[in-house]
């Protein structure tokens, strides 16, 4: 679809007055910026006013650019309840039949879908959907209506051309009939479709983050330092220390202070001084220190030792001095504020001399193959080496979790089971790459059913890595990631990685890899499934160039060389203009490395 601004609007007494509270707003333009590269959306909150609906409603039908509309909220029956009061007056044309499909899909989710009385109309030249408030009504509601927007936007935009493409496809003259990606089926002889759903990322991400149970660190946050840093006055300069009181000029050097030494409590007269290191502590009697560059030496004794040296500016009190407790005082809080890093939970408990330790979620790795052999060993006639084992243990590393166990089993349902029986009697997180798909041999699925575990997800919208699978029983969890090496890269950054990090007590928004926005250095042919394109990327003049990284095909590994980012691309669809991301047009991408720029120019 050509470039388009979507209107979302959250209408809520509670969203209006606290924003953080509005959660179908935000799902509603994730799944805008999922569904249509070129979208751009405009969002906005207000209460359950008719007057004040009708107001934000008018200044967006108004405004030319802004072809959809989509409300979110006041759709029931309650009294407050008047998204459609406030919408009917102000459409040329209602769209029951639109309203009508909505009703019959979410029916058969819910029978309390018949309690939404939401309305879709044409104002102008823009089209308004009325969707109930919850993320799930949302979502099932935007996906009923998502391939059919194109169309409604073109009819009613006289765009005739196009109008008679769609035509013809639907009616069977145009090549490339669309098949539906989300066919489910029994997987049986007489019908191998998966039995499962195809579900979207952000729905399995939702799924995750609502199964997984999160570990809480309220208690680390809420500790208090047992020492002061620095404990006492500490230098903060290599110079000397000295009184304030004792003006600039020639000063006796009277020894010299290392860090870690005592303070040193000798008696200081104005003129005599002593040479100090960073971070060394002062002399009892000093209460400044000037720095080197502001001194001359004037004299060594006959041991080649400092004896006298020239001040070159005014000393003044507290120059260079970190007093006691300056950066963390006794009884206040080590963190200032939540942050489940490593490296920075370590550190801080460090620096006040504490034992604690925060648990880590245990993990263990598991490939399944028959055909696959050990890097170490010679090679087989028939068999591959197991790079998915070294590539997920070293991402576990470099992302700061632990990798408990490893090992390689074969296509045999009993071992299966066995094994990961045994796993999760000492481990929470079950990372497995193959098995998971429709062959003969892939037995995860069926183990997991035998385990008792419930399986929340086994296919994703999404290429590469469509057969995974998440699966949990209590408080463990069961990632199966797809074979191919890329696609099981990809899906352990998106899935896996998420849900650790979520159960080691990190906040849900830290979980994900960060988003940035990247300009596409090359033409790439859109598939029917959203993508994730690993590419390189090149920083110009402040902006940020993706380039892909050669065929994409999801058993080639060499495609994350030098891979910096997932470039997430959507889906195509029928409309000739969503065939193709071109070059110079902006998308989302997900930050594989810290190091994520390769090159700048």
């Amino acid at each position: 679809m050509e470039s388009i601004t979507i209107g979302v609007l959250t209408i809520s007494d509670t969203c209006s007055k606290d924003k953080t509270q509005d959660k179908s707003g935000p799902k509603l333009r994730d799944l805008v910026h999922e569904s249509f590269a070129n979208a751009r959306v405009k969002e906005n909150i207000v209460p359950d006013d008719k007057e004040l609906i009708q107001g934000q409603l008018r200044r967006w039908i108004d405004d030319e650019d802004l072809r959809v509309i989509l409300t979110t909220g006041g759709t029931g029956f309650a009294p407050r309840d008047v998204t459609p009061e406030a919408t009917k007056p102000l459409l040329d044309k209602e769209c029951p039949q639109l309203s009508l499909v909505i009703t019959l899909e979410s029916l058969k989710k819910t029978r309390f879908a018949a309690l939404s009385r939401g309305l879709c109309g044409i104002a102008g030249n823009t089209l308004i959907l009325n969707f109930p408030g919850s993320v799930k009504a949302v979502t099932e509601c935007f996906e009923t209506v998502r391939d059919l927007l194109p169309h409604a936007l073109h009819l009613i935009g006289d765009e005739v051309s196009l109008v008679r493409k769609t035509h013809a496809e639907v009616q069977g003259s145009a090549p490339n009939r669309h098949i539906c990606p989300h066919k489910t089926g029994a997987g049986t002889d007489s019908d191998r479709n998966s039995p499962f759903p195809m579900l979207p990322v952000q729905e399995v991400l939702s799924l995750i983050f609502g199964t997984v149970k999160r570990t809480n660190l309220d208690h680390l946050w809420q500790l208090n330092s047992p020492v002061n840093i620095p404990p006492f006055r500490a230098s903060i300069k290599d110079g000397y220390a000295m009184k304030s009181t004792g003006f600039s000029g020639s000063k006796r050097v009277l020894g010299c202070i290392a860090a870690g030494d005592a303070p040193n409590s000798s008696p200081l007269a104005e003129d005599e001084c002593f040479k100090i290191n960073t971070g060394a502590p002062l002399p009892l009697e000093a209460d400044c220190v000037v720095q080197v560059e502001d001194t001359k030496l004037l004299q060594r004794d006959k041991h080649g030792k400092e004896s006298l040296v020239d001040i070159m500016v005014e000393p003044q009190a507290g120059l260079d001095v970190r007093p006691v407790g300056h950066d963390l005082s006794i009884k206040d809080r080590i963190f200032p504020g939540p942050d489940p890093s490593p490296v920075v939970v370590k550190s801080l408990l460090a620096s006040v001399g504490s034992r604690m330790t925060v648990p880590k979620p245990r993990v263990a790795i598991v490939s399944t193959g028959s055909e696959l052999l050990s890097p170490r060993d010679q090679p087989v006639l028939g068999k591959i080496y197991d790079s998915n084992t070294t590539m997920l243990v070293e991402l576990l590393l470099y992302f700061g979790f632990d990798c408990m166990h490893t090992s390689v089993l074969s296509d045999s349902f009993e071992q299966t089971k066995e094994s990961l029986s045994d796993l999760f009697e000492v481990v929470d997180f079950v990372i497995c790459s193959g098995g998971v798909s429709m062959g003969d041999k892939d037995f995860v699925k069926p183990v997991l059913e035998e385990l008792q575990f419930e399986l929340h997800c086994g296919r994703v919208n999404m290429k590469p890595g469509k057969p995974l699978t998440f699966a949990s029983r209590q408080n463990k969890y069961f990632f199966g990631l797809p074979g191919n090496p890329v696609s099981a890269f990809v899906t352990f950054h998106l899935f896996a990685l998420p849900a650790i990090r979520w159960a080691a007590g990190w906040d849900r928004h830290q979980c994900t890899l960060a988003v940035v926005n990247v300009k596409l250095l090359n033409d790439i042919s859109l598939d029917g499934r959203p993508e994730f394109v690993r590419a390189s990327v090149i920083s110009k003049s402040g902006e940020l160039y993706a380039s892909v990284n050669g065929d994409q095909i999801s058993s080639r590994l060499q495609s994350i060389v030098g891979a910096d980012v997932l470039v997430h691309l959507p889906a195509r669809t029928s409309n000739p203009d969503r065939h193709l991301a071109k070059a110079g047009e902006v998308f989302p991408a997900s930050v594989l490395r810290y190091d994520f720029i390769s090159k700048y120019e």
